[in-house]
């Protein structure tokens, strides 16, 4: 497996931990309003980091305010997008570097191999609030380990 093949399974894990995330919330009756903050942001903030490396207008803010249905379409958008991102990129591509203002307007630059990193690690630490927030709140938050995706045949 090379890298772009590694990134497409993130994509694949990524897709399927957020959709069963917003799934638990359907299941819990009254799902904690900070969970569903949270998911909206992950989500926002892919899209934030892919318009980025795309050099274009992201169509969210960081913290934007997302229904759980917009939350879902949206999530399904996104992983067609990073696929279609990755299918378009090369192994040397990934080391290409990427200038971009911060939400507070600051400049910096990036690898595109880092952002990608950065994208799928920041979604599963708020995913890893999520869960933790649903159980503090009395409800059965999904179960997302990467590998228990990979085991049932989800992430591939």
């Amino acid at each position: 497996m090379d890298l772009l093949q590694h990134y497409a399974q993130l994509v694949s894990y990524d897709e399927w931990a957020n959709l069963a995330v917003i799934a638990s919330f359907g299941t819990s009756e009254a799902p904690p309003e900070r969970s569903r903050k949270w998911i909206a942001h992950l989500i926002a903030a892919e899209h934030v980091w892919l318009a980025r490396l795309l050099q274009q207008k992201p169509p969210y803010p960081v913290w934007p305010e997302l229904t759980l249905e917009e939350s879902e379409r949206e999530a399904k958008g996104l992983a067609k997008a990073w696929r279609e991102f990755l299918k378009g990129t090369t192994l040397d591509g990934l080391e290409q570097t990427v200038a971009y203002k911060n939400s507070k307007g600051e400049p910096w630059s990036s690898t595109v191999r880092d952002i990608l990193t950065h994208v799928f690690m920041h979604s599963t630490y708020h995913r890893g609030q999520i869960a933790a927030d649903m159980r503090e709140s009395g409800h059965d938050p999904a179960y997302t380990d990467f590998i228990h995706g990979v085991r049932q045949g989800l992430v591939k």
